[in-house]
Formats: C-alpha cells, structure tokens, sequence
C-alpha cells in the first residue's frame, strides 16, 4: 500500500528535506565559484544552511506540539517522528554547524565536495535517528557511513589519512556485513522488517507463546546486531579502528566523527533494543544473556578506552581512546535502561541521561578537536609536546581547552559533570549500583590523562612561548559556541535534563 501524503508525513522528514536543498545548493554554489579564494564561502553557506534549519526544526516543533511530543508513525511505519527522534536531529545539526564553522580555515578541506559529505552525512545521521524499520535503518547507516568513509580519507595529500579512511572502510564494511547478516535473521524469524512488530512477535515469543527454538536464532541475530552498532559508537571489542582513523583524518572530521557518527550509532541502538526486538531482560529467561553480554560490553570499553589513553603521546589518539572509555559510560545508560523495562513499573531515566550525556559530548569533544585544528596548523603535528606553554601563546585557547579537559573528566561546573552524574544515577535507581560505582573509578583513571594535558598547557614552557596562534572570527564564534554550551549546561543542567527525560519516555513506549 502506497502511504498517502499528508502534512504530517512531510513534516516527519522535513529537516531532512531542508538538508536536501541545502547540499543541493551548497553543489551548485561551488560549481559557480571561480575563484578558489572564494571557496570559504561554501563553508559559510553550509553553517549558516544548517543554523537555519535547526532553528527552523525548533520553531516548527514548537507550533506544533504533537509534531515534537507525540511519537507517530509515518511513511508506510518507516519512519518515527517525536522527541527523541527530535533531540538526535538537534544534536546532528549543531555538529554540522560547529564542524563547517571550524573547517573555513583549513586549506585541504576547501572543496565542495568535503562540505557536500560533511550533509549528506548528518542526513544519513537524521534518517538513522528517525527509523522504524530496518530497511530504513539499514539505508540511512550506509548513507551515513559511505560518507564519512570518504572524508576520513580526504586529505588525500596525507599518507595517514589516506590508510585511515581505507582501514575504517574495510572495518565498516565487515561490521555491516554482520549486521545486515543479523537483520536477515529477524526478518526469516519474524516475518517484518518494522521494529515495533519484530518486538511484539519477539516479547510472545519469549513469553512461550510462540515455538522456542526460534530463541536461539533471535540471540544469534543480537549477537550479529550489536557488533553492528557497536562498531559505530566505538565500543570493545570493536574499537580497533577508532585511534587509526581519528588520528589520520582530518582533526575537524574526526571531532564530527566522534560526535554525530557516536550519536546517531547510540540513536539506533537504544532504537532497536529498547523496543524489545530481542525481549527484555528478565533473570531465568534467554533475553537475559544478550543483556548480559551488553553490560560486560560496557565495563570491558569503559576500562580499556580509560587504561589505553594513558599511555598516548598523540592528542588525537589519546582523545581516541577516551571516546572509547566515554562509549562504555553511556552504555551504562542503555544497560539501565533495558534492565529498567523488565520491571512492572519502567524508567526512563537510563535513556535520559544518556540524551543529555550525548548533547554535553557533541559540544565538548568538537570544542576539543577545533582548538587541537588551531594549534596543529602552527606545529603541523598533533603530539602533546606542542600544547607546552599554551596558556602563554593563547590564554583564551588555553582557557577553553581547560574547560573542554574538564568536562571530559566530569568536573564540576562544567556539562560533563551532570553528565556523568546522570548516568550514576540511573544505574544506581536500576540496582546496579556496583556498575556505577565502576563507571565512578574509571572516572577518576580518566582524570589522570585528562589533567596531565593541562599540566602541559599551564605549567610547562615551550621554545615557541611568544609565537601567538591567530583565530579566525569563524573559528572562535564556534568555540564560543560550544564552550558557553559547556559551561551553560553545567550551571543548568536542569531543563535540558527534564527535556531529554520527557523524550527518552518514547523508549519506554514505542
């Protein structure tokens, strides 16, 4: 049946329309442009594009208020539109946004065409986000993966880059494999490709209504599933390409990678599981050992991402390693909430904090990656020798730089504490206090590498103390950006927490 097309359908793929026209006319902006001195200004179109639209999905999600808060099927059931589907939108456009503003003054990614992936990437992202449906699901993650396979081996001119985009290809392209694999399986089990029907068919089939021997297949399937998402967020032990390609890239596109790839991974992981495709986790029953198998996941990532980042003497491989430790933390999340949904009365508290954990880090690691852009451009190397003295070359790079490391770590006034915080607790309210109180010493492991850097930056000298690092208007609107984001979040945590609570209750209902 063909679904019609009505105001409501158009509306839950809007900002992926708009998205549409802004990669359209970013194509031909360029084309137009014949200077190459000019070639800036596609950046600016791209930004500027995606400001707009974010403030545009805002607005209209605020006059129509069953639009933002009502979770609703659309599109024959392929797509879901409501607050979560909302809040990752939000996110994946803010790291547009950011990501286009700090790539004007980076000479190799002066082209169209990196602006262009840079789009088709975050609707790839969106389309993730707003899934119902497998095949929808699957399209949308291969939009957005062909994307960022290509401009994590942009530079072209860089040997590094280069290797890392073909390492991260092969490993992709491996990890899809199995996941498409995995979705064949549901489909042979159950007969549909829309989530919320696998979930109803699996939860009878877990509660014996239907024959059990389908049970091993369906754990077989979550086995090949979670390798396939996990693999986009970077958790163990499908972490391996993580440090290769976040150190080859381009920096700025490996604090687009880390950020809006990891959230929109996140997205479909709480998308798929929390609707009960492979039951919820109950003690005594099947469902339990994929559960099980999600919280060693969590523990063992949180713990080699923290103990490996201690040893790195590149920024960007160590930063590599703490978006694995941060991957295990908002794990935690996902795990207290499934646990959550097994019980009469559910809590979306896990998927809450995991929301705004999500947001803090969009702001926070993408602030981090465009201070390491400015100051690599004057040493043309990202090891943690060239931060030495940098609160003399540029005290306001030093400052923010110290309250993006802060953030990391979960220090106080900054967003990443409320972040992490929230996370402790909704483990703590799911009874697993013990999970948290792992998470809490991996957070003080982190703090080690974390404030060693500023160590480096306050109290070390360099031979280039008086060689100032200029910043370009464009560079520091986003770090001024993301920045008071950080600090603004920290001091009121409150509503944006209420708000990612309110969305994260369509987990629990959808």
């Amino acid at each position: 049946m063909t679904p019609s097309i009505s105001l409501e359908n158009v509306l839950a793929i809007l900002p992926d329309l708009a998205l549409l026209v802004l990669l359209i006319a970013v194509i031909v902006y360029n084309g137009l442009i014949a200077d190459d001195d000019d070639r800036r200004n596609v950046g600016l179109v791209t930004a500027w594009g995606a400001a707009i639209i974010l403030f545009g999905m805002l607005l209209l999600a605020f006059i129509y208020p069953d639009y933002s808060m009502q979770p609703t099927l659309h599109w024959g059931g392929m797509v879901v539109a409501g607050p979560v589907t909302l809040s990752f939108r939000a996110m994946f456009l803010i790291a547009l946004m950011l990501t286009a503003l700090l790539s004007l003054d980076v000479p190799e990614l002066q082209r169209g065409s990196y602006f262009a992936l840079l789009i088709t990437a975050t609707i790839g992202f969106d389309m993730m986000a707003a899934s119902a449906d497998l095949i929808m699901l699957l399209v949308a993650l291969e939009t957005a993966s062909i994307s960022l396979y290509l401009l994590v081996g942009f530079n072209t001119r860089s040997r590094r880059s280069t290797e890392a985009g073909i390492k991260y290809f092969v490993y992709g392209a491996f990890a899809s494999a199995i996941m498409m694999y995995g979705m064949s399986l549901l489909y042979g089990v159950t007969g549909s490709t829309n989530i919320a029907v696998i979930g109803t068919m699996v939860g009878n089939a877990f509660a014996g209504v239907v024959p059990v021997e389908i049970i091993s297949l369906l754990l077989v399937s979550a086995v090949m599933l979670v390798a396939g998402f996990a693999f986009k967020v970077s958790a163990v032990p499908f972490h391996f390409w993580t440090p290769d390609a976040y150190e080859g890239a381009p920096t700025v596109v490996t604090g687009f990678l880390s950020t809006a790839s990891k959230a929109a991974g996140f997205a479909v992981f709480f998308r798929v599981f929390s609707a009960g495709v492979f039951g919820y986790p109950e003690p005594g029953r099947a469902s339990w050992a994929w559960w099980a198998m999600l919280v060693a996941m969590c523990i063992l990532t949180m713990v080699l991402g923290n103990f490996l980042a201690i040893w790195q003497q590149d920024i960007k491989r160590m930063l590599a390693y703490s978006s694995i430790a941060q991957a295990g933390y908002i794990m935690m999340g996902l795990v207290a909430l499934l646990k959550s949904q097994g019980d009469d009365v559910p809590s979306a508290a896990g998927g809450g904090a995991a929301i705004f954990y999500l947001l803090m880090y969009v702001f926070t690691n993408i602030a981090a990656f465009g201070i390491i852009v400015l100051v690599s451009r004057k040493s043309n190397s990202t090891q943690m020798k060239d931060f030495y003295g940098l609160s003399r070359r540029s005290p306001w790079l030093a400052l923010a730089m110290l309250v993006a490391l802060l953030s990391l770590g979960g220090i106080p006034p900054t967003a990443g504490f409320f972040g992490k915080f929230f996370i402790f607790q909704a483990a703590v309210e799911a009874d697993l206090w013990w999970l948290a109180a792992i998470g809490i010493l991996n957070a003080f492991v982190a703090l080690f590498y974390y404030l060693t850097v500023v160590k480096y930056i306050y109290l070390y000298r360099s031979d280039d103390d008086d060689v100032r690092i200029t910043v370009s208007r464009a560079a520091g609107v986003g770090l001024a950006i993301t920045i008071v984001a950080v600090l603004y979040l920290g001091i009121f945590a409150n509503s944006a927490y209420t708000w990612a609570i309110e969305a994260a209750q369509n987990f629990v209902q959808f």
